[in-house]
Protein backbone atom coordinates (compact mmCIF):
# COMPACT_ATOMS: atom_id res chain seq x y z
CA UNK A 1 0.00 0.00 0.00
CA UNK A 2 1.19 3.59 -0.36
CA UNK A 3 1.69 5.15 2.67
CA UNK A 4 0.52 8.65 1.32
CA UNK A 5 -3.05 6.60 0.61
CA UNK A 6 -3.07 5.70 4.61
CA UNK A 7 -4.13 7.73 7.35
CA UNK A 8 -1.28 6.05 9.17
CA UNK A 9 1.54 3.66 9.40
CA UNK A 10 3.00 0.81 12.06
CA UNK A 11 6.29 1.65 13.26
CA UNK A 12 8.50 0.02 16.05
CA UNK A 13 8.65 2.11 19.39
CA UNK A 14 10.79 1.90 22.15
CA UNK A 15 9.18 3.53 25.14
CA UNK A 16 11.46 3.84 28.69
CA UNK A 17 8.97 3.67 31.35
CA UNK A 18 9.58 3.51 35.47
CA UNK A 19 7.90 1.10 37.56
CA UNK A 20 6.01 0.97 40.59
CA UNK A 21 6.32 -2.14 42.46
CA UNK A 22 3.70 -3.04 45.04
CA UNK A 23 4.16 -4.58 48.61
CA UNK A 24 0.82 -4.72 49.69
CA UNK A 25 -2.59 -3.69 49.21
CA UNK A 26 -2.68 -1.17 51.66
CA UNK A 27 -3.99 1.90 49.72
CA UNK A 28 -4.11 4.67 52.38
CA UNK A 29 -0.40 3.53 52.98
CA UNK A 30 0.20 3.96 49.54
CA UNK A 31 -1.26 7.47 48.88
CA UNK A 32 1.02 8.45 51.74
CA UNK A 33 3.60 7.32 50.52
CA UNK A 34 3.19 8.93 47.38
CA UNK A 35 2.92 12.11 48.84
CA UNK A 36 5.96 11.76 50.94
CA UNK A 37 7.84 10.35 47.84
CA UNK A 38 7.04 12.61 44.77
CA UNK A 39 5.32 15.63 46.61
CA UNK A 40 3.71 17.65 43.61
CA UNK A 41 6.37 16.63 41.26
CA UNK A 42 3.77 15.03 39.03
CA UNK A 43 1.40 17.61 38.77
CA UNK A 44 1.37 18.22 35.43
CA UNK A 45 0.80 14.21 35.09
CA UNK A 46 3.02 13.90 32.57
CA UNK A 47 4.67 10.72 34.26
CA UNK A 48 3.68 7.38 32.92
CA UNK A 49 4.18 4.28 34.96
CA UNK A 50 4.11 0.39 35.23
CA UNK A 51 2.27 -1.21 38.22
CA UNK A 52 4.30 -3.79 38.76
CA UNK A 53 1.99 -6.33 40.73
CA UNK A 54 4.69 -9.40 41.05
CA UNK A 55 5.06 -8.47 45.12
CA UNK A 56 1.42 -8.68 46.19
CA UNK A 57 0.27 -11.85 47.53
CA UNK A 58 -3.03 -11.72 45.59
CA UNK A 59 -3.12 -9.30 43.21
CA UNK A 60 -6.91 -10.07 42.09
CA UNK A 61 -7.62 -8.66 46.09
CA UNK A 62 -6.40 -5.35 44.88
CA UNK A 63 -9.10 -2.58 44.49
CA UNK A 64 -7.62 -1.75 41.22
CA UNK A 65 -9.87 1.25 40.76
CA UNK A 66 -9.46 3.66 43.90
CA UNK A 67 -5.31 2.86 43.45
CA UNK A 68 -5.66 4.65 39.85
CA UNK A 69 -7.80 7.29 41.30
CA UNK A 70 -5.63 7.59 44.35
CA UNK A 71 -2.32 7.49 41.17
CA UNK A 72 -3.68 10.31 39.50
CA UNK A 73 -4.73 12.69 42.07
CA UNK A 74 -0.82 12.89 42.15
CA UNK A 75 -0.29 13.17 38.93
CA UNK A 76 1.00 9.87 38.47
CA UNK A 77 -0.34 8.27 34.82
CA UNK A 78 -0.64 4.65 35.21
CA UNK A 79 -0.11 2.90 31.91
CA UNK A 80 -0.29 -0.68 32.37
CA UNK A 81 -0.02 -3.63 34.64
CA UNK A 82 3.09 -6.07 34.88
CA UNK A 83 3.00 -9.69 36.23
CA UNK A 84 4.17 -12.65 35.68
CA UNK A 85 1.04 -14.96 35.58
CA UNK A 86 -0.30 -13.67 32.34
CA UNK A 87 -4.05 -14.35 33.60
CA UNK A 88 -3.48 -10.54 34.94
CA UNK A 89 -4.03 -9.29 30.98
CA UNK A 90 -7.56 -9.51 31.13
CA UNK A 91 -7.36 -6.94 34.67
CA UNK A 92 -5.31 -4.44 32.30
CA UNK A 93 -7.68 -4.41 29.27
CA UNK A 94 -10.80 -4.13 31.57
CA UNK A 95 -8.81 -1.10 33.24
CA UNK A 96 -8.32 -0.18 29.64
CA UNK A 97 -4.48 -0.41 30.51
CA UNK A 98 -1.59 -2.27 28.68
CA UNK A 99 -0.11 -6.04 30.27
CA UNK A 100 3.46 -6.69 30.27
CA UNK A 101 3.91 -10.54 31.16
CA UNK A 102 6.67 -12.64 32.11
CA UNK A 103 10.06 -12.50 29.88
CA UNK A 104 10.11 -8.83 30.40
CA UNK A 105 13.12 -6.85 31.04
CA UNK A 106 12.28 -6.90 34.87
CA UNK A 107 12.50 -10.29 35.68
CA UNK A 108 13.37 -11.20 39.19
CA UNK A 109 17.06 -12.11 39.06
CA UNK A 110 19.66 -13.94 41.44
CA UNK A 111 23.07 -12.88 42.45
CA UNK A 112 25.64 -14.30 39.98
CA UNK A 113 29.19 -14.67 40.76
CA UNK A 114 31.05 -12.81 38.38
CA UNK A 115 32.97 -15.01 35.33
CA UNK A 116 36.34 -15.46 35.63
CA UNK A 117 37.20 -13.64 32.49
CA UNK A 118 35.63 -10.31 33.72
CA UNK A 119 37.91 -9.01 35.85
CA UNK A 120 36.05 -5.68 37.36
CA UNK A 121 38.48 -2.40 37.37
CA UNK A 122 39.02 -0.36 40.54
CA UNK A 123 36.44 1.81 41.23
CA UNK A 124 35.90 4.65 38.38
CA UNK A 125 36.65 8.27 38.67
CA UNK A 126 32.81 9.94 38.94
CA UNK A 127 31.31 10.89 35.87
CA UNK A 128 32.41 14.47 34.72
CA UNK A 129 28.49 15.28 33.84
CA UNK A 130 25.52 14.23 36.41
CA UNK A 131 23.30 14.59 39.88
CA UNK A 132 25.90 15.28 42.82
CA UNK A 133 24.53 15.26 46.61
CA UNK A 134 27.51 15.56 49.01
CA UNK A 135 24.88 15.03 51.94
CA UNK A 136 23.65 11.54 53.65
CA UNK A 137 20.55 10.06 51.82
CA UNK A 138 18.26 9.26 55.10
CA UNK A 139 15.86 6.87 55.54
CA UNK A 140 12.47 7.63 53.89
CA UNK A 141 14.25 9.92 51.36
CA UNK A 142 14.31 9.49 47.84
CA UNK A 143 16.71 10.88 45.34
CA UNK A 144 15.97 10.43 41.05
CA UNK A 145 18.85 11.54 38.88
CA UNK A 146 16.31 12.35 35.69
CA UNK A 147 17.63 11.49 32.32
CA UNK A 148 21.87 11.54 33.83
CA UNK A 149 24.56 9.69 36.01
CA UNK A 150 23.96 9.70 40.03
CA UNK A 151 27.12 10.44 42.72
CA UNK A 152 26.63 10.40 45.74
CA UNK A 153 29.34 11.26 48.32
CA UNK A 154 27.99 10.61 51.43
CA UNK A 155 25.93 7.39 53.07
CA UNK A 156 23.30 5.83 51.83
CA UNK A 157 21.16 5.14 54.96
CA UNK A 158 18.74 1.75 54.76
CA UNK A 159 15.37 2.90 53.99
CA UNK A 160 15.68 5.99 51.60
CA UNK A 161 16.33 5.07 47.80
CA UNK A 162 18.58 6.30 45.22
CA UNK A 163 17.29 6.45 41.45
CA UNK A 164 19.11 7.16 38.07
CA UNK A 165 18.66 6.94 34.55
CA UNK A 166 22.34 6.00 34.42
CA UNK A 167 24.99 4.70 36.07
CA UNK A 168 25.11 5.48 40.40
CA UNK A 169 28.06 6.15 42.03
CA UNK A 170 28.13 5.97 45.82
CA UNK A 171 31.21 6.81 47.38
CA UNK A 172 30.16 5.79 50.95
CA UNK A 173 27.67 2.74 52.37
CA UNK A 174 25.06 1.61 50.76
CA UNK A 175 22.54 0.35 52.80
CA UNK A 176 19.57 1.73 50.91
CA UNK A 177 18.02 0.99 47.64
CA UNK A 178 19.37 1.58 44.22
CA UNK A 179 17.68 1.48 41.47
CA UNK A 180 19.52 2.25 37.76
CA UNK A 181 18.90 2.45 34.25
CA UNK A 182 15.43 3.29 35.84
CA UNK A 183 14.20 3.96 32.19
CA UNK A 184 15.69 0.72 30.53
CA UNK A 185 19.38 1.39 30.05
CA UNK A 186 20.42 -1.97 30.24
CA UNK A 187 24.08 -0.61 30.09
CA UNK A 188 24.42 0.90 33.74
CA UNK A 189 25.97 -0.20 36.22
CA UNK A 190 26.12 0.67 40.44
CA UNK A 191 29.32 1.21 41.58
CA UNK A 192 29.70 1.43 45.41
CA UNK A 193 32.28 2.30 48.24
CA UNK A 194 30.74 -0.34 50.95
CA UNK A 195 27.79 -2.67 49.72
CA UNK A 196 25.27 -3.53 52.24
CA UNK A 197 22.08 -2.42 50.29
CA UNK A 198 18.67 -3.45 50.87
CA UNK A 199 18.22 -3.51 46.64
CA UNK A 200 19.72 -3.68 43.58
CA UNK A 201 18.46 -2.82 40.19
CA UNK A 202 19.66 -2.06 36.91
CA UNK A 203 16.69 -1.38 34.17
CA UNK A 204 14.21 -2.93 35.94
CA UNK A 205 16.17 -6.62 36.99
CA UNK A 206 16.12 -6.39 40.76
CA UNK A 207 17.52 -8.03 43.44
CA UNK A 208 16.05 -7.55 47.22
CA UNK A 209 19.21 -8.73 49.82
CA UNK A 210 17.78 -10.10 52.48
CA UNK A 211 20.73 -12.11 53.44
CA UNK A 212 24.39 -11.74 53.65
CA UNK A 213 26.50 -11.75 50.13
CA UNK A 214 29.62 -13.40 49.97
CA UNK A 215 32.45 -12.45 52.37
CA UNK A 216 34.06 -10.65 49.23
CA UNK A 217 31.41 -8.08 48.32
CA UNK A 218 29.55 -8.15 51.54
CA UNK A 219 30.27 -4.59 52.82
CA UNK A 220 33.19 -4.55 50.34
CA UNK A 221 33.75 -2.50 47.43
CA UNK A 222 31.64 -3.75 44.19
CA UNK A 223 29.47 -2.83 41.32
CA UNK A 224 26.33 -4.12 39.81
CA UNK A 225 25.48 -4.88 36.35
CA UNK A 226 23.39 -6.68 33.60
CA UNK A 227 24.70 -9.87 31.86
CA UNK A 228 22.65 -12.00 29.49
CA UNK A 229 19.74 -10.11 31.68
CA UNK A 230 21.16 -11.55 34.59
CA UNK A 231 22.10 -9.32 37.90
CA UNK A 232 25.81 -9.64 38.79
CA UNK A 233 26.75 -8.26 41.77
CA UNK A 234 30.94 -8.48 41.51
CA UNK A 235 33.89 -7.54 43.94
CA UNK A 236 35.77 -4.55 42.37
CA UNK A 237 39.39 -4.80 42.40
CA UNK A 238 41.99 -2.07 43.12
Amino acid sequence: MNPAASPFEIKSASLDLLALMLHNSDLDAFERALGERFGNRFADGDEAFVLDLNGLPDPAALDLDALLAKSRARGVRVVALRHDNGAYGELARAHGLGFAGAGSATTRAAVQAPPAELAAPALPAAPSVGMVIDKPVRAGQQIYARGTDLVVLAMVSAGAEVIADGNIHVYAPLRGRALAGARGNQDARIFVQAMEAELVSIAGVYRTIEQSLPAAIQGQRAQVYLENDKLVIAALGG
